[in-house]
């Protein structure tokens, strides 16, 4: 199968239950539009139903739904994401996201600013896990 060739790191470190959520979305979908970004775009939006990314790996989250508004759609197209943040979550929730990833300054933040800084703090702990 070729989703898990493709397997991205992060779901690697991932529990099993995500991996195969994005294995099998991805490969549905190149069976349907062919291997490439749609593939992997569409493959990630199934996975954000169901897990949110927090630093270097996805976690079950608490309710399905679309994290973000790319990922409510069918066959996302390429655009701005919130990165496998739940930005569609509680204020509360992000907030608590954003105390376990250590975020400096997360209590004066707003909804949007938590979700921004959950991205950044994600991104450092994949590229220090790489």
């Amino acid at each position: 199968m070729p989703g898990r060739k493709e397997l991205p790191s992060t779901l690697e470190r991932s529990p099993k239950e995500a991996q195969e959520t994005w294995i099998k979305a991805h490969d549905s979908a190149v069976e349907t539009y062919g291997e490439g970004q749609r593939a992997h775009r569409t493959a990630f939006a199934a996975l954000k139903h169901s897990f949110e990314k927090v630093g270097d790996h996805w976690e079950k989250k608490e309710g399905r739904g679309p994290s973000d508004e790319q990922a409510r759609k069918g066959t996302p197209k390429q655009g701005k994401t919130a990165e496998g943040v739940d930005a569609n979550a509680s204020k509360q929730h992000l907030y608590d996201v954003a105390s376990r990833l250590g975020i400096q300054g997360r209590s004066k933040m707003t909804k949007d600013e938590l979700v921004d800084a959950i991205k950044k703090a994600n991104r450092k702990a994949t590229a220090k896990a790489r």
